[in-house]
């Protein structure tokens, strides 16, 4: 049985073990997610004018969409309003900001009726997130970035949260994501060659949960739930938001959710700041989780552009560009 809990309340603690356990947490949107989700439907109105843009595929050659994609997504992940606000949200949910620590968000677009569905739009085959080298402790935090349908959101697939999955997680490494495909996904717009840890084995997609929160209703869930993007056949482009964070203690105790079937390397560790100063984890916490060896960079992905924090995206564009 997968409990599902809705606006809980319950100390930090007892919610992480509770997600460790396969529970799943919908929070209404707070003060700091509605400031979240308006800042990104400013950048993306923005970037996509004068269309709209959850029916802008319609209107525009794939190539121009994967262009407009590939300038918008990263001045919103690496704002720094953007990891702000993620900030805010976390506090505003009990986790406390000197042990609980977040990756960038992450902005999503999943296309209507196979528009574009690879590369920088990637539409997710069934996975669990430890297969992409998470830690056991890692939660996801998802959000819409308009409302959505049951036709273009996210699915979970809780069956298989207790039951192993023959997978290629075997091939895959953080680091060398890293170094070769992570800056490349711009360039996948008909086929995506990239290494991507998918199931060796017919999964049942059914039972399968599906969330339709309004914009800005947060849906938290364990990195070791099976979960996939929804085929979108609504004539709408879904646009969500996700994040993950991870506790220090947890981290440190090696606590989170049963390894069943993960056998990547590498660590996204490195990736995760502090929410009261964005500092990194120590090293001597990280190094714990490497298997194998260590190559001496792309550790951390550094990406070739990071917004200012007066700047628009018009004008970061424009400095991209010179």
């Amino acid at each position: 049985m997968t409990n599902i809990f809705v606006d809980a309340t319950m100390p930090d603690d007892q919610r992480r073990q509770s997600l460790y356990d396969g529970a799943l947490f919908l929070y209404s949107p707070t003060p700091s997610v509605q400031a979240l989700v308006a800042f990104a439907r400013q950048l993306i109105e923005e970037a996509f004018r004068p269309y709209d843009p959850r029916t802008a595929q319609f209107e525009l050659p794939v190539e121009r969409y994967v262009d407009i994609l590939a300038k918008l997504k990263p001045f919103f992940i690496h704002h720094p309003r953007s990891k702000e606000l993620v900030g805010g949200i976390l506090r505003e949910v009990g986790c406390d900001p000197e042990l609980t620590y977040f990756d960038v968000p992450r902005l999503r677009s999943a296309t209507s009726n196979d528009y574009l569905t690879t590369g920088i739009a990637f539409a997710f085959h069934p996975h669990r997130d430890t297969w992409y080298s998470a830690p056991p402790c890692q939660l996801n935090w998802w959000l819409p970035v308009y409302d959505i349908t049951p036709d273009n959101g996210l699915a979970f697939h809780p069956r298989y949260f207790d039951e192993a999955i023959k997978n290629g997680s075997r091939n895959y490494d953080y680091y060398e994501w890293n170094r070769t495909s992570r800056a490349s996904a711009a360039q996948h717009i008909k086929t995506d060659t990239r290494v991507q840890p998918k199931p060796e084995q017919d999964i049942a997609l059914d039972p399968q949960l599906r969330f339709v929160a309004p914009s800005g209703g947060v849906t938290i869930f364990s990195a070791a739930h099976l979960h996939s993007s929804v085929p979108n056949t609504s004539g709408l482009t879904r646009f969500s938001i996700d994040f993950r964070t991870v506790h220090v203690a947890d981290v440190g105790g090696r606590r989170g959710a049963v390894n069943l079937d993960s056998e990547s390397t590498g660590t996204n560790l490195r990736d995760f700041l502090r929410v009261s100063d964005l500092a990194r984890l120590p090293e001597e916490m990280v190094a714990p989780y490497d298997q194998g060896s260590v190559p001496q960079d792309h550790l951390i992905y550094q990406p070739t552009i990071v917004p200012r924090a007066t700047g628009d995206l018009a004008a970061d564009v424009a400095q991209e560009s010179v």
